[in-house]
């Protein structure tokens, strides 16, 4: 792994212990400039990850519990009447920040859901008219319930296609249990050092978007994506944002690795967790018991992996 990011990893399993991979694919998606979407189930850790993260790589960070009355201006800003000076004031909304942790996303309202839509696509906020961007470098982490738990309801498939990725953390295996029990006094978040600037950040963002691709790679991200459209398995298939997001994020999985080409690994690593949340399945599918993981498992062990040089 690059240096640098290994010394962030390094921090974060100080408060995230036992999860490994999640917290490399979180890197990777920041490192190739999209924004994660954490599914599960409340009190696994979802929140001590976005915090380490954001303390670890010096990024200025906000959360906001979403409930049922939480509305976009508290997201985004509003303008506040000045008696003073007779005008109308811009009060910054949470967003403005580097890291901003939506919390329980799927308990607040379409509304409010929706004013993150431009937010995250753009780095952009709008209010009244005047459009005023975002810090550098952003990322949103959203987490989410299981869908039928209390107060949920499902994201709009426009939300969805903006998140890069999509991860669960899932319970911590019997050791990893024990070693959270015996470090929960010591309280480790508030002792994370920073091991990255903002700048170097930058740098390697930079570094992974200018990464070499061979032409062989295009093809093969373009193949896998355009047969989840052709697939009787899937009555919806990925978007072209989610082609772009496979790309980016396998060039990022690359830098981690310190590498500066993509190969056919990288992108059967971030595969799952690029596409599952993009495609919906078939009646037969679900007919046949298959979930989304299956069903993307056939569909990737059937294209040919292209060799390169």
């Amino acid at each position: 792994m690059d240096n640098k990011m290994l010394q962030v990893k390094d921090e974060i399993k100080k408060a995230v212990i036992g999860k490994d991979e999640v917290v490399e694919k979180v890197l990777a998606a920041i490192l190739a400039g999209g924004h994660i979407l954490l599914e599960d189930i409340p009190g696994v850790g979802k929140t001590t990850l976005a915090m380490a993260i954001a303390r670890s790589m010096s990024l200025s960070y906000k959360r906001v519990q979403f409930t049922p009355d939480v509305l976009p201006s508290d997201i985004v800003g509003f303008s506040m009447y000045n008696q003073d000076t007779g005008t109308f004031e811009y009060q910054q909304g949470a967003v403005y920040c580097n890291l901003f942790l939506a919390d329980e996303i799927n308990r607040t309202s379409p509304k409010t859901q929706s004013a993150l839509l431009e937010v995250m696509e753009e780095g952009n906020v709008t209010v009244d008219g005047v459009t005023r961007p975002l810090p550098e470098p952003f990322t949103v982490i959203a987490t989410e319930n299981p869908l039928g738990s209390s107060g949920t309801q499902m994201l709009p498939e426009s939300q969805l296609d903006r998140f890069m990725v999509c991860l669960s953390m899932g319970y911590p295996n019997h050791s990893a249990a024990v070693d959270i029990l015996r470090d929960n006094a010591k309280k480790p978040i508030t002792l994370l050092q920073s091991a990255i600037t903002v700048d170097e950040l930058m740098e390697l963002r930079k570094r992974t978007n200018d990464m070499y691709v061979h032409d062989s790679i295009y093809e093969y991200i373009v193949t896998l994506v355009e047969c989840t459209r052709n697939n009787s398995m899937f009555s919806m298939g990925a978007s072209p944002r989610g082609t772009i997001a496979l790309l980016r994020m396998a060039k990022a999985m690359a830098v981690l690795n310190n590498r500066d080409y993509v190969t056919p690994e990288d992108i059967r690593n971030v595969f799952m967790d690029v596409l599952g949340h993009r495609v919906k399945l078939s009646t037969k599918a679900r007919a046949e018991g298959k979930n989304v993981k299956d069903a993307l498992s056939d569909l990737f062990n059937g294209v040919r992996v292209p060799r390169t040089e």
